[in-house]
């Protein structure tokens, strides 16, 4: 992958995914959706296949990204929420004509109005969304450990007390430090 295009980070939850395609905030921020055909590809990823992307869809998506990364980092630790990131997830919620559909392998699939629909893919981010910050979904909000990552996160493990967005990344990142101070302190 080129340098100016960066690998998703792909999880397991739609919404918390999305943010994720502005890693590193508080730290040398990575844009992971840069120019609007990656914004293509990583709906794609999430089977939310469109045609195109217009600037100004993806600066609607790019909206809706940091309104979704503002109120669950809200949600994580207990503040309000800010009303103009609910004010945003909800018109994108609203905006979009996607139907969820059942596979015949019993899986559902959704359905946009026609292919080239980013809003409608917008729409069901968003409703994903709404699920988690809810609470009408089994899991919590949670917040990065990594203090340059610092990603909102749906934590489904068993106990809900996991502290890294990706283990793969940010936990990896952090264990790697914390051994290598471990190691100057012993003197190695």
């Amino acid at each position: 992958m080129r340098a100016d295009f960066p690998d998703f980070r792909l999880g397991s939850v739609l919404a918390t995914s999305f943010t994720g395609t502005l890693s590193e905030r508080h730290g040398d921020a990575v844009e992971r959706i840069p120019v609007p055909h990656r914004l293509v590809d990583w709906l794609a990823v999430y089977g939310l296949d469109v045609d195109s992307c217009t600037t100004a869809q993806l600066d609607l998506a790019r909206e809706l990204r940091e309104s979704i990364h503002a109120a669950a980092t809200a949600a994580a630790v207990q503040d309000a929420l800010p009303a103009a990131a609910v004010h945003v997830i909800n018109d994108r919620s609203t905006q979009g004509r996607a139907a969820a559909i059942l596979t015949p392998e019993g899986q559902r699939q959704w359905r946009l109005s026609s292919a080239s629909r980013v809003e409608d893919a917008l729409g069901v981010i968003a409703a994903d969304a709404i699920s988690i910050i809810s609470g009408e979904r089994d899991g919590r909000l949670a917040l990065c450990a990594s203090p340059t990552c610092r990603a909102a996160f749906f934590d489904t493990s068993r106990s809900r007390t996991r502290r890294w967005c990706d283990m793969n990344t940010c936990g990896n990142r952090e264990k790697k430090a914390r051994f290598n101070a471990n190691q100057r302190r012993s003197g190695y």
